[in-house]
């Protein structure tokens, strides 16, 4: 990127007095060319932020950049390359950009590692957290992690000080919280072990209420309108399966106004996300993916690629579906990419288990 200098745009300014000075005087009103701003470090550009989840009990987990620039350039491991090759750990599940910072979670290292976002150079560490699952951010002073705890036993939402980097509170929500989203003046808490949407006001950090809805809750995206969409996974492998499903929650006054049951109790339903325009969901279902309006009153029937992944993102400009596949974590993923028709254009190797992705 060409840098334009403060000398460098004071110089064309008096140019431009110079050349006017015989029709009228410079004034406080010259207009100087706008100065570009300085690259801030290697992923001060457009791209994806691929996390690779890595081995289970190894602390290969990573992240890649994908540049949106010609060529699609991919860069592996930045967090290792930008900190001495220390790795980053053990099962990366949650990248959250906030401000001039990266806060990426580590489950199985019970940490979120605080990173520089343009260059991914460490600058703190939330340690002593407790099988964090996922991070969300109120505004740049404070956040929040789920963390499960220990499997079987009530998980908690903590409450980060961003500015001190400590946890300032914890707030009990039930077994196995998933994700978590700010909506509004409250935070909405996936709580897969109890089935619930747990509802906490973000002024007070008090937990207001929580939400009914199906077998296991772990996934939510906010639409355009503010409608909480839940995807739950149902129950599985037991001999009393039920089926995954997808509801929608009216924030304005907490009610589950839409529940969309898939048909097959066996199958499995994942990665919901959303289109850049929020009026558009993808999801994964039984070896395919699928997209539908946010106005539709029935899953859809017709798959719009055959074919399933390990997770799923959707460019929030282009509208081009990314797809993870964990080659059964047996080495490097990789991701393909497609229109927003269904049409696969490219394919890039990623990391251990790619599991989600992060638009700039």
């Amino acid at each position: 990127m060409k840098k334009i200098t403060r000398s460098r745009s004071f110089l064309y300014a008096a140019i431009l007095c110079f050349a006017s000075l015989g029709m009228t005087s410079c004034d406080d009103d010259t207009v100087e060319p706008e100065v570009e701003a300085a690259v801030r470090g290697a992923y001060d550009q457009k791209g994806v932020f691929i996390l690779n989840e890595g081995n289970y009990g190894t602390p290969n987990g990573s992240i890649s950049f994908l540049s949106d620039s010609a060529g699609h350039t991919a860069i592996y491991n930045i967090f290792s390359k930008a900190n001495a090759s220390r790795p980053l750990g053990d099962v990366v599940t949650d990248l959250d950009l906030v401000g001039d910072r990266a806060y990426i979670t580590v489950n199985n290292s019970n940490k979120v590692e605080v990173v520089n976002a343009y260059t991914f150079k460490a600058e703190a560490v939330l340690e002593n957290l407790k099988q964090p699952r996922y991070f969300t951010a109120l505004n740049e002073d404070k956040a929040y992690v789920s963390e499960w705890i220990r499997y079987g036993e009530p998980g908690q939402v903590s409450v980060i000080d961003l500015k001190t980097m400590k946890v300032s509170k914890t707030i009990p929500v039930g077994p196995q919280p998933e994700e978590l989203l700010v909506v509004g003046d409250k935070l909405y808490v996936a709580v897969s072990g109890a089935d619930v949407i747990a509802v906490i006001n973000t002024a007070t950090d008090t937990r207001l209420a929580d939400i009914q809805v199906t077998d296991g809750p772990f996934e939510l995206e906010a639409d355009r309108h503010n409608n909480l969409w839940v995807l739950s996974a149902g129950v599985k492998y037991t001999e009393a399966n039920t089926a995954a499903a997808l509801s929608m929650i009216e924030t304005a006054n907490g009610t589950v106004s839409r529940t969309l049951p898939f048909s097959d109790p066996e199958a499995f339903a994942d990665n919901l996300t959303l289109s850049g325009s929020k009026d558009r969901l993808y999801f994964t279902y039984n070896g395919n993916t699928y997209a539908q309006s946010i106005t539709a009153t029935a899953l859809p029937t017709t798959a719009l690629i055959n074919r399933s992944f390990y997770s799923l993102g959707v460019h929030p400009e282009t509208g081009q579906i990314y797809g993870g596949d964990s080659n059964n974590f047996s080495g490097d993923g990789t991701v393909q990419v497609y229109t927003p028709e269904g049409s696969e254009v490219s394919s890039i190797k990623a990391g251990i288990g790619p599991n989600g992705f992060v638009f700039r």
